[in-house]
């Protein structure tokens, strides 16, 4: 059980009662989004708490932020619960309210009428009106707009396309639902705030998390049985066993047939470019022992000969660029590391120049290869580094170099279910182009999935053209660098402090023109930066 769950305050006569409102609860209420959405599992008690809500906003005079409240549900039951919520926490607050009134919204349409339940609030002038169906006359409406199982409304685009009107003059839009398949315009939305394509807030409440937070604690309260983690255990698989097969849906959030490629194939293939080189650089077990001076000087030269040219030729349009990114995926034996630099045009499209590929590099050689691009991109604003297990050293090195513009991203599924969205939408809006025309990366990024709900990349690995082992690298590398696409960071005038030390730092590891000093024709930042 989650701590908060039991949260206890003083009653009136000093003795200690849980909270009101379970933790989950209270973080939907207490977000203050103009427009906010919570995909939820069945009877986890959102509606209950959002009825506590409006009824604090319609009981408040227009000075404190009170407003009318519109509640609409999907049918006559979920409509009369409501507002018989909304009832009891209007005395529960020991607000004045009128009785509940029975009435029909005229919708001047084929004579329909729409059942209506209405509760006043003389004090404020505000009320809250609860319709049993979507009505068309919303865009005539200011104040508070709720949306309950907004999966199943006849025509939710539309419903939201009258629901924005509300915020112009000051309202508000919640949309609470379970979810209804991932192709239904509910999934959509969701995935469109997350994308960033819409301004809002996402809330997830599954049935599981509700239960960790209190929920089973709360019944037991409520029917006075006695609570016990056996008893949770038991309630929680009971339920589970009930719902079958749509358990995942019903209970856990997961929008249903939401297996398979989360990226489509004409996508990808419709931001790729044949002028976007991969630049792989391999090298034999053993070649690691060798000395490290020869080491660098073979990196060394297959830099200046490979790598330059690119870096030049960005040099050469350094007035056309806004700022530069990179995305690292980090791999040392088994998989790849790849470098996947982007360029920010004034338009603010960004645009993948090459790629590095790299496969058996030690790790002295992959700082080796990184910092010298990473000098050289113009106007190098932010770089996201894959900072799990061995990747760590690197992006650690690479923070102390660069500074704050460089992210240690421990990549988790949360990272994956908040970025590959973004991803999603760039590619699809044209924000990013340019990729590698290659298979290996068309695989990369189709080995992305869905599952449970969250896009990511599975334990399953691919073999590469080159019969080595890939892992959606290249899908990594593109998320990590969409990850930091709007972070913002103010160049450092250049300063010159006199003569720089060269190449070899206290441990004797030589940095040749890749070292701490500023590269001639490198990025903006002088030094540290």
């Amino acid at each position: 059980m989650n701590d908060q769950a039991r949260t206890l305050v003083p009653d009136t006569a000093g003795a200690e009662v849980p909270a009101a409102l379970l933790p989950y609860q209270q973080r939907w209420i207490a977000d203050p989004a103009n427009l906010k959405v919570c995909e939820k599992g069945r009877r986890t008690g959102l509606t209950w708490a959002e009825a506590a809500d409006d009824v604090l906003i319609a009981a408040s005079s227009k000075e404190a932020g009170g407003q009318n409240v519109y509640y609409l549900g999907t049918d006559k039951e979920m409509t009369e619960e409501f507002i018989g919520a909304c009832a009891m926490w209007s005395k529960a607050f020991n607000h004045a309210a009128g009785a509940i009134e029975d009435g029909f919204w005229d919708e001047d349409e084929d004579d329909k009428h729409i059942k209506t339940y209405t509760i006043r609030f003389p004090a404020s002038g505000h009320k809250i009106t609860a319709l049993a169906s979507r009505p068309r006359k919303l865009r005539g409406r200011q104040g508070v707009l709720v949306g309950d199982e907004a999966a199943f409304v006849d025509d939710l685009p539309e419903l939201l396309k009258a629901a924005m009107a509300f915020l112009i003059w000051g309202g508000k839009v919640r949309i609470i639902s379970t979810h209804d398949g991932a192709e239904n315009e509910f999934n959509g939305l969701v995935q469109e705030i997350r994308a960033g394509k819409r301004r809002g807030s996402v809330h997830k409440v599954t049935f599981r998390g509700a239960v960790e937070e209190g929920l089973f604690e709360r019944i037991c309260l409520r029917l006075g049985k006695p609570y016990s983690e056996e008893a949770e255990a038991e309630f929680v698989e009971e339920i589970y066993g009930t719902y079958g097969e749509d358990a995942e849906e019903e209970l856990d959030c997961v929008p249903r047939n939401s297996a398979g490629a989360y990226l489509s194939r004409q996508l990808v293939e419709s931001r790729m470019s044949d002028e976007t080189p991969i630049l792989r650089i391999e090298r034999p077990e053993g070649w690691e022992l060798l000395p490290e001076r020869m080491r660098r000087a073979d990196v060394q030269d297959w830099l200046e000969q490979e790598i330059e040219p690119l870096l030049e030729a960005l040099q050469a349009r350094r007035r056309e660029i806004r700022g530069s990114l990179f995305g690292y995926d980090f791999a040392r034996y088994v998989d790849l590391s790849i470098l996947a630099p982007q360029i920010e045009s004034m338009d603010l499209n960004r645009r993948v120049p090459f790629a590095i590929e790299m496969r058996r590099i030690p790790y002295d050689q992959q700082r080796q290869i990184l910092f010298y691009v990473a000098d050289r991109l113009p106007k190098l604003r932010a770089g996201a580094m894959d900072a799990v297990g061995n990747g760590s050293w690197l992006a650690e090195v690479t923070q102390q170099r660069y500074g704050e513009r460089i992210h240690r991203v421990a990549i988790t599924e949360g990272f994956y279910g908040e970025n590959f969205p973004k991803l999603k939408a760039d590619l699809q809006d044209g924000t990013l182009d340019g990729l590698p025309r290659h298979g290996d990366w068309l695989d990369d990024l189709r080995a992305v999935e869905n599952i449970k709900g969250v896009p990511r990349i599975p334990a399953k690995r691919t073999t590469g053209r080159d019969g080595g082992k890939r892992h959606g690298d290249a899908a990594v590398a593109l998320v990590l660098g969409t990850s930091v696409a709007t972070v913002e960071y103010v160049p450092i005038e250049f300063e010159s402090t006199g003569p720089r030390f060269a190449a070899t730092d206290a441990i004797g590891r030589g940095y040749g023109d890749t070292g701490f000093g500023t590269v001639p024709g490198g990025n903006d930042f002088g030094g540290f930066a």
